[in-house]
């Protein structure tokens, strides 16, 4: 386990998640990860990177949550490993692959349960980002050239992944206030005000992390 600075970002469909950990990551100078660990986690799985992309943050019922976490206690070696589900295969590889980046660099991780995966380090830093719905639909509008309805209904579905796949595989609630060190609307301080913020609150953490030890 590192000393590494970890900012995970959860978010809500369109509520510029993503714009403001890539405007973080560029300010601190490290590196904003998405999708782009979808690709690390199937270059290091072996496994073949489409089905990241087909998997991605989205939820399962096929198997028994606490089965996969024993497998994942005893190593990919077993044969439970090999008798998984692939949906499972997925999440433990990249579980594994923000372990690896947080022990190896100081970044910011957009979703997949980055901040269940890295509860245990104490340099996490973990943010949910939020916004009303009307600029949430307005953000997908301008981002896919749809219109109103489409917008809403991108929002909610994915929104019912994402929340599905984080109250599946973490022991938390998506979006809960209580599962996050700090939660932004967005729509309330704006994508700048969202960065200002997630940095002051980082440095008055890692201060009080120093202090209290």
């Amino acid at each position: 386990m590192s000393g590494n600075l970890v900012i995970a970002i959860g978010r809500q469909c369109g509520s510029s998640g993503k714009i403001i950990g890539q405007k973080l990551a560029e300010e601190l100078g490290i590196k904003c990860y998405d999708k782009e660990l979808l690709a690390l986690a199937a270059k290091n799985s072996g496994l073949c990177e489409e089905l990241f992309q087909t998997h991605d943050e989205k939820p399962t019922n096929s198997f028994l949550y606490s089965l996969v976490m024993d497998t994942y206690s005893m190593g990919f070696t077993t044969s439970g490993y090999m008798d998984m589900p692939i949906n499972h295969k997925i999440f433990l590889a990249q579980f594994d692959t923000i372990k690896q980046l947080a022990d190896e660099e100081s970044c910011v991780i957009v979703g997949r349960c980055a901040d269940y995966a890295l509860a245990d380090y104490p340099n996490l830093v973990s943010v949910f980002i939020t916004a009303s719905d009307d600029d949430r639909i307005h953000s997908l509008k301008e981002l896919y050239h749809i219109d109103d309805a489409k917008a809403k209904d991108l929002m909610i579905k994915t929104d019912k992944k994402r929340s599905g796949y984080y109250n599946y595989y973490s022991n938390k609630k998506w979006g809960d206030v209580s599962s996050y060190d700090l939660c932004i609307n967005r729509s309330a301080v704006g994508v700048e005000g969202a960065v200002k913020m997630i940095r002051s609150f980082t440095d008055a953490k890692m201060e009080w992390s120093k202090g209290s030890h």
